[in-house]
């Protein structure tokens, strides 16, 4: 069928039809986080932000980093392995990077921007303003570095392993800028 032939509602299709309650309320929320000034300017990704730091903050008080990391290895094996496959298959690396960034839901949804150029991705830590805040008040002692070094890092190339391929992960960057490369 060509364009011309492709009634109009599915050539413009969102990916939204059928479930446009939900995407009402998906907005609300985020208008409501936005609208959120108490103690700082919230953003839309707060929750998810703060969900991680309490899960590290839990590792860090318990001496439990490698357990952590292994869970959390293992728990998205399935996945990579599944990724890997397809770069096997299809012999293109460039899915190992829109699999850890472009098309993956639990990266997008935390780190809002993320710039893609062949073989790299460069994005900001996303723990910075709410680790600014809530270290203020006692509620974490993490710091961007110790999760980059001890979270970030090792849970790529954990991910990396799992499909067969190799990454690298750029040091700690004051500015809280991370790049992820292809190492072939």
């Amino acid at each position: 069928m060509s364009k011309d032939q492709v009634p109009p509602a599915q050539l413009y299709a969102s990916g939204i039809e059928g479930r446009e309650a939900e995407f009402g309320q998906s907005v609300a929320i985020v208008i409501r986080s936005l609208q959120n000034k108490s103690h700082y300017p919230h953003e839309g990704n707060d929750a998810l932000v703060k969900m991680h730091l309490v899960a590290l903050q839990f590792a860090k008080n318990h001496d439990l980093w490698e357990e952590f990391l292994a869970h959390d290895i293992a728990t998205m094996e399935v996945v990579n392995r599944r990724l890997g496959k397809l770069v096997r298959d299809s012999g293109d690396k460039e899915h190992v990077m829109t699999g850890l960034t472009d098309d993956n839901t639990c990266h997008y949804q935390l780190v809002y921007d993320t710039h893609a150029e062949p073989g790299k991705r460069i994005w900001k830590s996303p723990y910075g303003r709410v680790l600014d805040v809530s270290r203020r008040i006692g509620q974490f002692d993490l710091t961007e570095q110790e999760i980059h070094e001890r979270y970030t890092v090792p849970r790529l190339l954990g991910y990396a392993r799992a499909m067969g391929v190799k990454i690298k992960v750029s040091p700690w960057q004051d500015d809280g800028m991370i790049t992820l490369e292809l190492d072939e």
